[in-house]
């Protein structure tokens, strides 16, 4: 659980506002090809933002190093779920895994 105080016209309001995570946890997905020097990863998540709205986290990059990261947000959690089953049927077309 998350809290937080609101901003109003005056300044910020006195009591704190809770908000809930999504239930979904965090997707992450590997591709390796030894042959090719492939050794990549995947991950999405869903997270809520300060605003109401929802962000889907990517991030991917070689295994072992940081990578980059892009948000996407959405004002609806539909939409973010929807984009995040999109983004997660595309990387497994390519070949990408969930390791065990």
């Amino acid at each position: 659980m998350i809290q937080f105080m609101r901003w109003t016209g005056s300044g910020f309001a006195a009591t704190f506002e809770s908000m809930t995570l999504p239930a979904d946890p965090p997707l992450h997905l590997e591709r390796i090809d030894a042959s090719r020097n492939m050794w990549r990863y995947y991950e999405l998540e869903l997270h809520p933002t300060l605003f109401g709205e929802h962000a889907l986290v990517r991030t991917w990059g070689r295994i072992g190093a940081p990578g980059r990261s892009k948000i996407m947000t959405f004002s609806e959690l539909d939409a973010a779920k929807r984009a995040f089953k999109r983004l997660e049927a595309s990387k497994r077309r390519r070949g990408y895994f969930v390791p065990s």
